[in-house]
């Protein structure tokens, strides 16, 4: 069975969204085990000689809410794709989606859209302010990514700190983007949905006219 070309473009964001939600948690993730479970979103640095050793660090918190609504996009994402998979093979039918299911799916866009767009200020905002700190100690680096080059105090492993955290932001303003593509699509098939039923339904036909033919109840005798 063909899905609808306008779901099928959705699936394959959704697909999208699943896999930049994964590279977000992961990045985040990895980089707070990198840190001794510290999370160095808005975090400050000094210099303990030649090392680089962490002066202050944000609460965990911050960082599992960064991953947990990477986690939770990419969860629903998954099972959205593994619905329509099913629904296409067990149907075997074109699938015509509910106006309320379309509303549904527009209100969760709006959720997630406001959810990302926070998670990624706090990921942009908070390694600005880490490599703020980090370029105000180490004079010897132009760059807060050459920091990944220098010694850091253990137990902490800073050499891939800067491009987890660039991975996961990117991560996220594209999920963002994919997520606003998925709108206009949602409400494109709304108002088609709209239209084809407005042209199904002939207002100037009457009662009878619209009954089917084989199923129109006897007439008293």
């Amino acid at each position: 069975m063909a899905l609808p070309w306008l779901l099928l473009l959705e699936l394959l964001l959704y697909g999208g969204c699943f896999i930049c939600g994964i590279v977000t948690a992961a990045s985040v993730t990895l980089t707070q085990g990198s840190f001794d479970g510290k999370c160095m979103l808005y975090g400050s640095v000094h210099l303990n000689f030649s090392s680089i050793e962490v002066v202050s660090s944000s609460s965990p918190s911050l960082c599992y809410f960064v991953s947990s609504i990477s986690v939770c996009v990419a969860v629903f994402c998954f099972s959205l794709v593994l619905y329509w998979i099913y629904t296409s093979w067990v149907d075997r039918e074109v699938m015509i989606r509910e106006k309320l299911w379309l509303k549904i799916t527009l209100g969760m866009c709006g959720v997630f859209l406001f959810f990302l767009l926070v998670t990624g200020c706090i990921l942009r905002i908070g390694r600005d302010r880490l490599c703020d700190s980090v370029n105000q100690v180490v004079t010897a680096i132009t760059r807060c990514e050459e920091a990944q080059n220098k010694p850091w105090v253990n137990p902490i492993d800073g050499t891939q700190f800067y491009s987890r955290l660039h991975s996961a932001e990117t991560a996220v303003w594209v999920n963002f983007f994919f997520w606003m593509i998925i709108a206009v699509l949602v409400l494109i098939q709304q108002k088609t949905g709209s239209e084809n039923r407005s042209a199904e339904t002939d207002p100037s036909a009457t009662p009878s006219e619209t009954e089917p033919f084989f199923n129109r109840p006897g007439r008293p005798q």
